[in-house]
């Protein structure tokens, strides 16, 4: 996705819970589905970054000699004001953009029951392993 044309706000906006847990009918499950959203876009623009700053690197070794280089610098300026990821993802969730399910539970596995002996002998397992 190209983050450089989004519609995100850039600052801090007051949010109605209600409109953006529509979906979900949960704030919590929305939340966490912003969060997880969120992180993807920040390690995908992260990686972004971190490819275009290589472009620009030099390979000194020199300890002593320590130098900006501007390329560098103007890409970093650059990501940092594009809006945070926070920002996207939830600017994704009210256009409609964000995709999301709910995995279906897994069936219950029993377990026999354990009788009493068999506790005993467990516990006393446990037991010799603390000496």
């Amino acid at each position: 996705m190209n983050y450089k044309k989004t519609n995100a706000s850039k600052t801090t906006i007051s949010r109605d819970t209600k409109d953006l847990s529509k979906e979900t009918e949960n704030i919590y499950k929305t939340i966490s589905i912003l969060s997880k959203r969120a992180r993807q876009i920040g390690v995908e623009m992260k990686e972004e970054l971190l490819e275009k700053i290589d472009e620009f690197a030099t390979t000194n070794n020199s300890l002593e000699e320590v130098f900006e280089n501007k390329e560098q610098i103007e890409v970093s300026r650059y990501y940092e004001r594009l809006p945070k990821s926070t920002s996207i993802a939830i600017q994704e969730l009210i256009e409609g953009n964000v995709y999301h399910r709910v995995p279906e539970p897994e069936n219950d596995i029993d377990f026999p029951d354990v009788n009493d002996e068999e506790k005993e002998n467990q516990s006393e397992i446990v037991q010799k392993d603390k000496k």
